[in-house]
């Protein structure tokens, strides 16, 4: 692995610590606004991709692109949405697995938020932000 791909992976890996905490915050939110645990998942995932997405098109895979914003946002939601799927589905397995708790949905999120990584790094590199040059290490 060259230093251009180990370092992509280190900020990917911010940009996935951030969306993490985005992820939980509004998910706790939804739940104290009684929005319920699964809805209040997809739209805690939601807002942690947009912000990730933020943070990966700027730093991550930040070389400038003729695409599109909004094809670049799509093409990103739609990415994601295979480690999403991957991510969802870890978290449900967690809230019937792990004994009924407060930390309960934390840990959910953490570990769908693990599995789905490596399924969005792979997504992001090879088809979103593909029409970036490598950065020169």
């Amino acid at each position: 692995m060259n230093a251009n791909m180990r370092g992509q992976i280190l900020r990917f890996t911010i940009a996935g610590a951030v969306g993490f905490v985005v992820d939980a915050g509004i998910l706790y939110l939804a739940l104290k606004a009684g929005i319920g645990a699964y809805v209040g998942r997809a739209i805690s995932f939601l807002c942690a991709v947009f912000a990730t997405w933020q943070i990966n098109r700027r730093y991550t895979f930040r070389h400038a692109t003729s695409q599109s914003v909004w094809r670049e946002w799509i093409e990103y939601l739609l990415a994601m949405m295979l480690g999403g799927a991957c991510n969802y589905g870890m978290y449900v397995v967690a809230m019937k697995l792990v004994p009924a708790s407060a930390l309960t949905p934390l840990l959910g999120v953490a570990a769908g938020s693990i599995t789905g990584m490596v399924v969005n790094f792979t997504t992001a590199r090879i088809w979103v932000f593909r029409h970036k040059p490598a950065d020169k290490a």
